[in-house]
């Protein structure tokens, strides 16, 4: 942050002692707005809502069960023995911890969340750089800055926005939606565009890891996901087996004991 003020700071120092010389020619792009207009980034973050609100579900689902656990326990204390009461704890705090870091796998900071957000603008965010160094090499400017960035913009005149030139730019490679209409027209609508370029086979190839990558680890995550409910039913089979029996074998000993003291 403090870099970038100071690289700011530098950038005005330098073009207003070159005023006198030439105008200067700055111009900024609005990420947010380009990120709105990137089909493929909208459609991909509603998806990626959609599971935001699915794993909110399965948490909620679980702190559900765990809580419900804790007051079938609570009520049965005066029936269990201090063995059976051990194992019902120890199973609570297993479906506990289990939940606890399946939260921190999905929000948490190196979790699921950050880093499929991370994957879905990372390449629209290199290709604007990457456009960006080429228009403003191609029409001469001299500052480009990042509406969207950590240093505030305080004012910032519309004429100067080249957004939809990197929009259009960017076109070549990603469905775009229909530019709105805007009252002020803007200086750049006029600009004849660069001879547009094929999609280069290193993008595509970039663009297949990604999607592999991402397979790989939520197949990855669903298995162990599955392995984790396995285990606990597993546990909770080898629980209830043990319950039964102890209760088993505490109702025959009452029984032989009211039986010996019935012959008395």
């Amino acid at each position: 942050m403090k870099t970038k003020v100071l690289l700011i700071i530098t950038a005005f120092v330098v073009s207003t002692s070159m005023f006198a010389q030439r105008s200067v020619r700055i111009g900024y792009v609005d990420m947010e707005y380009i990120l709105e207009n990137v089909e493929e980034y909208r459609e991909a973050n509603e998806q990626l809502a959609n599971k935001v609100e699915k794993w909110k579900l399965e948490i909620e689902g679980e702190q559900n069960e765990i809580d419900k656990m804790r007051q079938s326990l609570l009520a049965e204390k005066v029936l269990l023995t201090n063995e059976l009461i051990a194992e019902r704890e120890e199973e609570i705090a297993i479906l506990e911890k289990e939940m606890l870091q399946y939260q921190q796998d999905r929000f948490g900071p190196q979790g699921d969340l950050v880093i499929q957000k991370l994957r879905l603008v990372q390449p629209i965010q290199d290709q604007v750089f990457n456009e960006v160094q080429q228009i403003g090499k191609n029409k001469n400017y001299d500052f480009i800055f990042d509406k969207s960035a950590d240093v505030v913009m305080l004012y910032a005149e519309k004429r100067n926005d080249i957004s939809e030139l990197v929009l259009r730019a960017i076109s070549r490679t990603r469905k775009i939606s229909a530019p709105k209409k805007s009252s002020t027209r803007n200086r750049f609508d006029d600009d004849v565009e660069e001879t547009e370029k094929p999609i280069t086979e290193a993008l595509l190839e970039r663009q297949e890891k990604a999607k592999e990558a991402e397979a790989a680890r939520a197949k990855t995550a669903e298995e162990k996901r599955a392995e984790q409910l396995k285990l606990r039913e597993e546990r909770k089979k080898a629980y209830e087996a043990r319950r039964k029996k102890l209760l088993e074998e505490r109702e025959a000993k009452k029984k032989e004991n009211t039986e010996e003291n019935g012959n008395e």
